[in-house]
């Protein structure tokens, strides 16, 4: 059966020195957002995330759910790691790019980042990034109101269900086990197989 997710994220550790917080203004003028040395670069609540390399798990998860959701909602309309616009506060410091997005036209109508209203899906693919993708970036799709948000958790071989947003917070979070399926909001008649998204990753 579907779990609700109740676990405590862990916190920081200790108190952290002041750092410079970004905008996107200010990275554009420098550049860093559109270099091809800084490609990995996230501006994320003002800070500068290295989103490293994909190592082959993340690659296999990845294109095994960009592979359902196409077939689901066609090819169109998924894109991966495309920049989104966020809530009005947040648009200043953050431009987030999903591991993948759902859109709600095809990807060519668009001439500049989707915004909220454009997504009907949005899915991060976390190994080493778990705790990061369940907090900050699920409080920041949640203010902008996106109605779903996927978590492929691959330590734990799971699908993290985010739903409801509400006063900045997903009120609905559900975790999916191997052996399960959920469906989309946007496509309540497509069942998604969660062993799916992990068949090409070797058990440990």
């Amino acid at each position: 059966m579907p779990t609700v997710v109740t676990e405590t994220l862990s916190s920081p550790e200790s108190p952290q020195p002041p750092r410079k917080r970004w905008t996107r203004a200010e990275c554009a003028l420098l550049g860093w957002l559109e270099s091809p040395d800084l490609r990995h670069i996230e501006l994320i609540e003002g800070e500068l995330i290295n989103r490293m390399g994909k190592k082959p798990p993340h690659t296999n998860v990845l294109m095994a759910v960009m592979i359902w959701l196409q077939d689901a909602f066609g090819r169109e309309y998924v894109v991966p790691e495309r920049p989104i616009d966020v809530a009005p506060q947040d648009v200043p410091t953050s431009e987030p790019e999903p591991d993948l997005i759902v859109l709600t036209r095809p990807w060519r109508e668009f001439y500049v980042n989707p915004g909220p209203g454009d997504l009907r899906l949005a899915v991060e693919v976390s190994d080493s990034t778990v705790n990061f993708d369940r907090s900050t970036k699920a409080a920041l799709y949640a203010r902008a109101g996106i109605a779903e948000y996927w978590v492929a958790d691959i330590p734990r071989r799971r699908l993290i269900v985010h739903r409801d947003p509400q006063g900045g917070q997903y009120r609905t979070i559900t975790a999916y086990n191997e052996g399960e399926s959920v469906n989309p909001l946007a496509a309540p008649d497509r069942q998604f197989q969660v062993a799916e998204a992990f068949s090409g990753v070797p058990k440990s």
